[in-house]
C-alpha cells in the first residue's frame, strides 16, 4: 500500500514483528493463557485451507489508500498480504509462502492451494525483498516461480495482472513477536495514470478491500495519512459504510511529521475520539521514512525515534496522559491483539455451528447432484430404461391421484359423451304453422340417465319437427367444446332435414297404405351418426395433448440428470414418434366404428322395445294436445269442475240443457253405453293421419339411446386401448432398437449420452472441495477443543 504503509515502509504490526522485544506485548506477554495462542494459531489454520470463503473468521484487515496507482509492483501492495506472527522460543524466523485462491482467469479454485516461496529466512534484512518477489510471481501466475524467486530484484515491463485477490502469506516467529494475525490490502486507488494501469483497477481493488471488510468479524484497521486531507481517502468512505457505528473499526493515523503547520489540532481531535468517533479509537504511529530505510537504521531505532517525537514534539507532547496510550506502534500491537484476542474467543463456539452447518448443507447438495458418469454407461442406461417403462406402466394403469393420467383425461371423456348426446333428434310432432311455439317438455323418463338430455331451448333448434322442415334445410349441433379448448360446429346439409311426413311418403314403394319401409328410419340414423365423426377425433386429439404433456413429463423425472441431457432429448424424439404410431392406428379404429354404426343393428331387443314405448307415448301425447286441442280443453275444464263421476252429473242435470262434455257422456248413455269416463271421448275421434310419423319418431329416438350409449364407451375403449395403452406396450423393445445401445456400437452410444455436463462436473468439484475444507476446519477445531 502506497502513501500509509508501503511494503518498503512495513505497516505498523509489522515493525514489531521483525523487531525483536525484550518485554512481551500483547499476546506474547507470557501472563496470557497458552489456550489463547493456541486459538490464534488455530485460526491461521483455519486461514490456511481457505475456509474463509465458507465461513466468517476473525482476521484483521489493514486497508488505507493511494494517491494514485504506481506502475512498479515493488512499491506498492497489489495483493493480499497476510501477515502470521507467533511467540515462540526458537530464534526468529520468517516463512514466506503464496495462497492461491482463484485461477489465472480470476475463476475460484474451490480448494485453497498454498505453495511455499523460498527457503526459510532468518535474517530480517531479507524480507522485503522476499515480500516484492512473492508479489511479482502473484502478479503472474502463468510463469515459473522461480524466475521471480531466483531472477533479477526487478519488475516485469508488463505483468499479467495489474491486482490479484491471491495471497502473499508471511508466517512470522521468534521471542517476543506478538501474537498477532492481520491482512495488509491494497490501498484503495483515486485516480490511474493513463499510460499506466486499467480504469477498471479502481473498482477492481475497492471490490477487494469489501469482500474482506464487510464480513462480521473482520477487524478494520484504517490507516490514514496525515500529509491528506482527511476527506480526500476513501478508505475511511468504504470503512463507515460497512461499519456504520465504528464498532469494529481501529483507527490509526500515520506520518504525523509531515501535518502542514496550523493543521495539527485537526488530527488531535482524531485521538481525543472527538472527531468520527471509533469505539476502540484512534492510535497515532510514526514509522521509519524511506531515507531511514536507506540509510539500515535497525529497528530497536526506529522505535526509539518514535519514541522521541511524541515526546517532545507538541502538540503530541501536551496531550494529557490518559491519550498517551495511543500513541506508538507498541500500545497499538497491544490494542490490536486485545481485540483480536477477545474476537476469537467469542467467534469459536459460532465457528464450530456454522461448520457442522456447512458441512450439513454441502453433502446435501452433493446428494441432490446427479450421480456422476460411471464406468459402465450400458448398464446405466438399461436401469434408467426399465425404471421408465415400469413407471409409465403404472401410470397407464392408473394411480390414485387427481393428477393421474387417467384422472387427467376424464373431463375430455365427458365432454365427447356429452357431444354425442348432443346429436340426440328431438322430434316435434307439431303442424309446421305451430313449430316455432310449441315446445315439448324434457322427457321424464329420462331422469335416471347419469347426465341431463339438454334444456328445452336446445332441444327446439336442435329438432325435427313434422311439416316444421322443408327439403334442402340445413340443421346445426350445438357447439362441442373438447378438452383442448377447441370448438367445432358441425353443420350437415342433408335430406334427412325434410319433414318426417314427406319422407315417410316419398319412401312408399308397394308397402300396403299405413306402411313404410325401413329405408326412413335408416335415413335418420344416417344422419345422426354422420355427426359423430368430428366429436370422437376432437377427443381423440385431446386425450394425445394430454398423453404426450403426461409422458414428457416422466421422460424429464427419469432421464432429465443423466450427461448432458442428450439421453433425455433421444427417449422425447422416441416416444414422440412411437405416439404418433399409435395416434395412427387409433385413427383407423375410430373410423372402422363409425362404419360400424353406418348400419343400424343390435342385439339389446328389450331395452329398444322398452324406449320405443315410452317415446311412442311421449310423442302421442304430444300430438293429441296438438290436434285435439279444443277437446283437450273441454274435458280438462270438465274434470276439474267436476268433484263427481260423469254419469251422475249428467242425471243431475236433467232440468237444464246440457252443453259440451256433459252433453256426449249424456248422449252415451241413453244409448245405453255406460261406464264411460271423460278420457275415454278421445277414442271416438278420428284416427291421426300422422300416426306412422309419430312410429317413425318413437323408432329413430329409441335407436338413439342404444346406439349413442354403445358409441359413447366403445370410442374411449378404443383410444384407451390403441393410444393410452399403446404408448406402454412394446416401448421397452422399441427404446432399445432405436437408441442403439445393444447394437455393435452400443458402448460408444453410452459412453457419448453418459457424457456429464461441465457445469455440472464443475458444480461436484466446487461442493467437494467446499465439504473438504469445511471437514479439515472442523477437525482442527475438535483438537483444539
Amino acid at each position: 500500500m502506497n502513501a500509509p504503509h508501503s511494503l518498503q515502509v512495513p505497516p505498523p504490526p509489522l515493525d514489531d514483528a521483525i523487531d525483536e522485544h525484550e518485554a512481551g506485548v500483547g499476546l506474547s506477554d507470557a501472563h496470557l493463557s497458552q489456550s489463547r495462542r493456541q486459538m490464534l494459531d488455530l485460526v491461521n489454520r483455519l486461514q490456511s485451507t481457505g475456509v474463509q470463503v465458507d465461513i466468517d473468521l476473525p482476521q484483521i484487515a489493514v486497508i488505507g489508500s493511494q494517491i494514485s496507482e504506481r506502475r512498479a509492483a515493488g512499491t506498492c501492495t497489489r495483493c493480499p498480504t497476510e501477515c502470521r506472527l507467533s511467540r515462540s522460543d526458537t530464534p526468529w524466523h520468517c516463512k514466506v509462502s503464496l495462497r492461491f485462491i482463484k485461477d489465472r482467469n480470476g475463476q475460484p479454485l474451490g480448494q485453497a492451494r498454498n505453495e511455499d516461496f523460498g527457503t526459510v529466512i532468518y535474517d530480517k534484512a531479507e524480507v522485503e525483498e522476499r515480500i516484492r518477489r512473492a508479489q511479482r510471481a502473484i502478479l503472474n501466475p502463468s510463469l515459473p516461480r522461480s524466475q521471480f524467486l531466483d531472477g533479477d530484484d526487478e519488475d516485469l515491463e508488463d505483468s499479467e495482472l495489474t491486482f490479484s485477490s491471491n495471497v502473499v502469506s508471511l508466517a512470522i516467529s521468534g521471542p517476543g513477536v506478538a501474537d498477532l494475525s492481520f491482512c495488509d490490502l491494497p490501498g484503495l486507488i483515486a485516480s490511474v495514470s493513463s499510460n499506466k494501469g486499467s480504469s477498471n483497477d479502481i473498482a477492481l481493488v475497492e471490490g477487494l478491500v469489501i469482500s474482506y471488510i464487510k464480513k462480521p468479524s473482520c477487524i478494520i484497521l484504517l490507516t490514514v495519512a496525515c500529509e491528506t486531507d482527511f476527506e480526500n481517502q476513501g478508505a475511511h468512505r468504504l470503512a463507515k459504510i460497512h461499519d456504520p457505528e465504528g464498532k469494529r473499526t481501529i483507527g490509526v493515523l500515520t506520518k504525523p511529521d509531515r501535518i502542514p503547520t496550523g493543521e495539527e489540532q485537526s488530527w488531535i481531535r482524531f485521538i481525543r475520539n472527538e472527531r468520527e468517533p471509533l469505539d476502540n479509537n484512534w492510535y497515532c504511529v510514526k514509522q521509519p521514512s524511506s531515507n531511514d530505510i536507506k540509510q539500515n537504521i535497525t529497528w530497536n531505532e526506529a522505535r526509539k525515534r518514535e519514541d522521541d517525537f511524541f515526546t517532545l514534539t507538541v502538540p503530541w507532547s501536551e496531550l494529557d496522559m490518559m491519550y498517551h496510550k495511543y500513541l506508538r506502534t507498541r500500545n497499538l500491537v497491544e490494542r490490536l491483539s486485545s481485540v483480536l484476542s477477545d474476537l476469537i474467543s467469542k467467534r469459536l463456539p459460532e465457528i464450530q455451528e456454522e461448520l457442522e452447518r456447512g458441512i450439513i448443507a454441502a453433502r446435501q447438495a452433493i446428494e441432490r447432484l446427479p450421480p456422476p458418469p460411471s464406468t459402465d454407461p450400458v448398464n446405466d442406461i438399461a436401469t434408467l430404461l426399465h425404471s421408465f417403462t415400469s413407471d409409465l406402466r403404472r401410470h397407464v394403469d392408473g394411480i390414485p391421484n387427481k393428477k393421474g393420467l387417467l384422472q387427467s383425461m376424464r373431463p375430455a371423456q365427458q365432454k365427447f359423451r356429452k357431444a354425442i348426446r348432443d346429436t340426440a333428434p328431438e322430434f316435434m310432432p307439431f303442424h309446421r304453422e305451430n313449430a316455432g311455439t310449441r315446445f315439448l317438455p324434457r322427457p321424464q323418463f329420462l331422469d335416471n340417465e347419469e347426465e341431463s338430455e339438454g334444456s328445452a331451448s336446445q332441444d327446439a333448434e336442435d329438432s325435427y319437427s313434422e311439416e316444421a322442415f322443408s327439403e334442402g334445410d340445413e340443421i346445426t349441433t350445438p357447439e362441442i367444446t373438447m378438452a383442448d379448448g377447441r370448438a367445432k360446429g358441425v353443420k350437415v346439409g342433408r335430406n334427412a332435414t325434410r319433414s318426417t311426413k314427406s319422407l315417410t311418403s316419398t319412401a312408399r314403394t308397394r308397402e300396403l297404405p299405413g306402411n313404410y319401409p325401413f329405408v326412413v328410419q335408416q335415413t335418420f340414423i344416417k344422419d345422426i351418426i354422420a355427426k359423430w365423426s368430428a366429436p370422437a377425433f376432437v377427443y381423440l386429439e385431446a386425450v394425445q395433448v394430454i398423453l404426450s404433456g403426461y409422458v414428457k413429463k416422466l421422460v424429464t423425472e427419469h432421464f432429465e440428470h443423466f450427461g448432458q441431457g442428450a439421453l433425455e432429448q433421444r427417449i422425447k424424439t422416441i416416444i414422440y414418434n412411437h405416439l404418433k404410431d399409435c395416434f395412427t392406428q387409433t385413427e383407423k379404429r375410430i373410423k372402422w366404428f363409425i362404419e360400424l354404426e353406418a348400419l343400424p343393428f343390435t342385439l339389446n331387443q328389450h331395452y329398444l322395445s322398452d324406449y320405443r314405448e315410452k317415446f311412442l307415448a311421449y310423442y302421442k301425447a304430444a300430438r293429441e294436445d296438438d290436434i285435439q286441442t279444443f277437446v283437450t280443453k273441454q274435458v280438462k275444464a270438465y274434470k276439474n269442475t267436476s268433484g263427481t263421476s260423469s254419469n251422475s252429473r249428467a242425471l243431475d242435470d236433467e232440468h237444464e240443457c246440457p252443453k259440451g262434455i256433459p252433453k256426449v257422456l249424456l248422449g252415451l248413455t241413453e244409448m245405453g253405453i255406460t261406464g264411460i269416463q271423460p278420457d275415454d271421448i278421445y277414442k271416438i275421434l278420428p284416427a291421426d293421419e300422422m300416426a306412422p310419423a309419430i312410429n317413425i319418431m318413437a323408432d329413430v329416438r329409441a335407436y338413439f339411446q342404444v346406439a349413442y350409449k354403445r358409441f359413447a364407451d366403445n370410442i374411449p375403449l378404443a383410444v384407451d386401448y390403441e393410444l393410452v395403452q399403446g404408448i406402454e406396450r412394446d416401448v421397452l423393445k422399441t427404446l432399445y432398437t432405436r437408441l442403439g445401445i445393444n447394437g455393435p456400437d452400443g458402448q460408444r452410444i453410452a459412453k457419448e449420452l453418459a457424457q456429464e455436463s461441465a457445469q455440472v462436473a464443475d458444480k461436484r468439484q466446487d461442493l467437494s472441495k467446499k465439504l473438504e475444507r469445511l471437514q479439515i476446519a472442523s477437525m482442527e477445531l475438535l483438537e483444539l477443543s
